[in-house]
This record gives structure tokens, sequence and C-alpha cells, in this order.
């Protein structure tokens, strides 16, 4: 985690106006600044920055905050990955908790993605490749697309350059054989995969020299986790937030060329399935999902699981399957770019999706086998949510040709996140989303609160402390169910935490044997002034 001191030493260097500037094209107005508000859309400047007070407030749709806030906001970053942005903005080293995992330097890659772009335009077989697919100088040089050598060319590099081996062993570049150092691309062209940051943290390869594994990716290093990236999301950030649409894609060519023909929100996944861990990239900005594979039986297979998935977490969207052999970047190559519009435009919902793909795999004509289709359909009915358990079961009976009776609707499977709330206590759960939801807060909580001081929540307050990125937190801060307090509210249901907490330790301490008596009679001093500063209406340290 960053420290709370190197926080303190940036925010000390950002001045709200400068920050909001690189953003927004802002005017002055009195004693402060004036711009269109980006959140809501606007024609009449309402969006008011205070460089006096440091921060911002739209008074159309009521967003505000400071330049931590808006940065998370418009960039759709979280707490940790604001900061970084911010502090590459100002030009401040941050400083982190561990101060033996070093940062990695990334360096090592942006060199060797300069040294692969060069060489792909000196090699004639790899350029002509790309080229013949339809693909112009303009992408080859948006999407900074290489090509790697032969594997003692890549080490000679490394090493004529005075770069770290070490360094680029552990970011994936190379690595150590029976043989000595090999590079792990080697006759390939080369798709540079970048973080929600823009910066570099991996490779995909393409062989053109006939090698058994057509494409390859980087390795998972600490800074590269091809289940939790997507490629091309940080170009296509701006466009998917401005459309409220992302297109999900298989492959490296097929996002160049969709994004050659201005779809350019289209990302792909890293040569996996897309899964669970891509779910908070997609929840960025709460786009419409659209899932669009091939009609090959890996596609299909890979639109069904990932349907069922986002079915079960209630995303928006649907799916798009490419049938004849044909996928998006030979649709544009094709000049059939309206109709992929209107095929995008158009796209299956996830879950008669998922329904069709469960009945088609039976032959419905066999008693049994109408059965068995019910009996999987049901299921698969059973984990979304009561009003798509109802709408969808007549789909179901419709598809099956049978009366809908036969639909159950129990909602007895939940969803992986949604919180039973009647096994919680939704107090506790709100301050932990609110503190979620802006991250800023823990300022206000850090030094009052400890976990021991949640009587159903202990975990998830010690995971939001030591892991605020956990997946696990996720099913809190989507649960439309629990509320996200206001500063003023947070502070109040602190008071409550704290005083609740502090009247039973005053009975523990009260009835505790084990203490002597001179202990015991300063911790019920201790206890007592902080119920009464609790009284008063103020949060106090926790200094027990």
């Amino acid at each position: 985690m960053i420290t709370k001191s190197s926080i303190e030493n940036l925010q000390n260097h950002l001045d709200v106006v400068d920050v909001i500037s690189q953003f927004l094209e802002i005017k002055k107005a009195g004693a402060n600044f004036k711009a269109c508000c980006p959140f809501h859309g606007e024609k009449t400047p309402s969006f008011v920055i205070s460089p006096s007070k440091q921060i911002y407030h739209c008074f159309g749709c009521g967003v505000g905050g400071d330049s931590i806030k808006f940065v998370m906001e418009y960039e759709k970053l979280n707490y940790p990955e604001a900061l970084e942005k911010l502090a590459s903005m100002v030009n401040v080293q941050l400083e982190y908790d561990n101060k033996n995992e070093k940062k990695q330097d990334i360096k090592v890659l942006e060199n060797i993605n300069q040294y692969y772009q060069k060489l792909f335009v000196s090699n004639n077989t790899a350029k002509q490749y790309i080229l013949n697919r339809g693909i112009s100088e303009f992408s080859i040089e948006k999407f900074e697309i290489g090509y790697a050598p032969a594997s003692s060319d890549t080490i000679n590099y490394l090493k004529n350059n005075f770069l770290n081996l070490a360094d680029a062993k552990d970011l994936g570049v190379i690595d150590t054989g029976t043989n000595g150092l090999y590079s792990r691309f080697i006759e390939r062209i080369t798709f540079p995969i970048h973080a929600l940051n823009g910066k570099i943290v991996g490779f995909g390869g393409r062989t053109i020299t006939g090698h058994n594994a057509k494409y390859v990716n980087s390795p998972q290093t600490k800074v590269f986790n091809k289940s939790r990236l997507l490629y091309g999301y940080s170009l296509a950030k701006e466009k998917i937030y401005k459309n409220n649409q992302i297109i999900i894609t298989e492959g490296y060519l097929d996002v160049i060329m969709l994004h050659q023909a201005g779809f350019d929100n289209a990302v792909a996944t890293l040569g996996t399935a897309l899964t669970a861990d891509h779910l908070p990239l997609l929840k960025r900005g709460e786009p419409k999902v659209i899932v669009a594979y091939d009609g090959d039986k890996a596609g299909l297979n890979a639109a069904y699981k990932a349907s069922v998935m986002l079915s079960h977490s209630e995303f928006e969207g649907g799916v798009v399957i490419f049938g004849e052999g044909k996928d998006p970047a030979d649709m544009v190559q094709e000049g059939k770019v309206e109709e992929l519009n209107t095929m995008f435009n158009n796209s299956q919902n996830f879950i008669p999706f998922v329904i069709d793909s469960i009945v088609n795999k039976y032959d419905l004509t066999e008693p049994l086998n109408k059965q068995k289709a019910l009996k999987e359909t049901n299921e698969y009915l059973k984990t979304l949510n009561p009003i798509y358990q109802d709408e969808y079961s007549r789909y179901i009976a419709s598809k099956l040709n049978v009366n809908e009776k036969f639909i159950k609707v129990q909602n007895i499977n939940q969803s992986r996140n949604e919180i039973d709330l009647s096994q919680v206590n939704i107090g506790e759960l709100c301050i932990i989303k609110s503190i979620l939801d802006n991250p800023t807060r823990l300022e206000m909580v850090l030094d009052r609160v400890e976990s021991t001081m949640f009587e159903y929540h202990k975990n998830e307050f010690d995971m939001l402390l030591n892991d605020i990125d956990n997946p696990s937190l996720r099913g809190i801060l989507l649960n439309e169910r629990l509320e996200t307090y206001d500063d003023e509210r947070l502070k109040n249901e602190l008071r409550v935490l704290l005083f609740k907490f502090y009247e039973k330790k005053l009975i523990q301490v009260k009835y505790d044997t084990s203490l002597q008596h001179k202990e015991k009679a300063n911790l019920i001093r201790k206890v007592k002034e902080n119920l009464m500063q609790l009284k008063r209406g103020k949060l106090v340290d926790y200094n027990l």
C-alpha cells in the first residue's frame, strides 16, 4: 500500500485547478473557475472549481470532491491508480509500505517495445502480413505493432543498451533455460499490452515462421495478469465511457480493425476466457457489454460461459456470434462496417442466449431430452434474481413447448456478488461500502476504528484496510440495497459504532478480574472520556 505520509506529500503538490484543467476547458469566474460538467453533460457551465478550498462541485448533478476524487471519477480509476496517475502528472515519487517489494522498473518494457517497433518497419515479411490483413499505417503506429527477432538479438540489445537483465526476466521479456538466457518472443509480430494508466506491462506475439503456438502472451508477472487485463482498454476507455458500451472480442487483430472502422470501444481478452477477475474492469462506467465471438465450438463455449457469468452479475448487453468462419477483422476488411454496426446494436441478451445454448444441446423430440433441458434451464433460472426468473420462465416454457407451471422460480442460489442481508449487519456494511465508494474517507477512520469494533464484519474491514482492491469486496460495493453515506452521515454512523464498542468495553473492563486495580481504573477513565466525547458529537482516536 502507498504510505500515508507519501499520500500527504502528494496532496501538498496538487492544485485542483491545475489538475482539472488538464482534462477540461475551464474559465475564470470571479474567485473560482467554471467548466461544463463532464459527468452529466451540459451546455451552461455549472461545474465550479474552488482554488481556495481545493475542491470542485457541480450544481447540476451534485458531484464534487478534491483532485484525487476527480481523477478517480473522470478516468474511472481506483484510489491507488488515481494516486499513481497524479504522482506522474506532478512528478512526485510515491512510497510503499512494503520496503522489500520494490516497484518493477518497466523501463525495460518501454525500451524493448521501441526496439521491436523499429524492427517491424524494416521487416518486410512482418509488415506485409499486417498490411495484407487490412491494417493501416496509422493503426500500426496507434497500437505500436512491432517485431521480435531471433532470441540472441533481443539478448544482445538488452546487454548493449545496459538494460537490467534481472528486470527483463522479472517482466517476462527473457527467461533462463538449459542453454542460458533466451527471449520469450522469437520471430513474432508483437502487440504491446498496456495497463489502464497506459503503461506497458507485457506483450502478445503472433508467429509468422510456423511456431507451434500461433499466439503467446507474456507470463504472469507483478505487473501483468492476463486475467485482469483487456487488450486495447487504455485506448478504448474514453469511448467506452462516452458510448456506454464495450465490445469484447477474441483477438488483437479484431480490436485493431474494429478501431480502424470507428468502433473505438473494442477490446479483447488475452488468450483466456472472460473471468470473474475481469468484472471490476467491466464495471468501470457501467457500460453495456457486447460479447462478440467466433461461431466455432470454442467461441460458442466461451460466449456461453461469459453470458452465464455476466447475467449472474446483472450486466446489461448481449452476445454477437460471427458465422461462416468470419471474425470482426474479416468483416472490416471486406467493408461490412454497417453490417457490423447492425449486429452490435442487435445483440442477443445474455439470459436468452444461455437458455438457447442449453436447449440447443438436446433433441426435444425425445421426452427424456426435453426433461433434461427443462432441468438444466431451471437450475440456471434459479441463480437469477426474482424479476428475471418471472420474465424468463415464460421464455423457457415457450422454447420447450411446456406448461409454465413446470418452470420453478425459487431463488435458491444467490449470486456471488449478492449479500444475504438477513444474515448481516446492514449498518456495518454501509460504513464499509461508503469507504469503498470513496477511499479518501479512510483518513477519517484509520486512527479511530479497529476491526474488533465490527461485531459482524471484522474480516471485511480488515480486508478494506489491507487489500482494498480484493475482489471479495466487490459484492459490498456493487450491492444497491446497501446505502452509500455522505461524509456527515458516515461520521454519525461511525460515532454510533464507536459508542456501542466503548459501552461494551466499559462493561468488560469493570468485570475483568485479571486487571490490576490501577490499570483497571485508568482503562475505565479512558473509556468514559471517550464515551463523553462521542456524546458531544466528536470522533475520538482509539487510545486504549
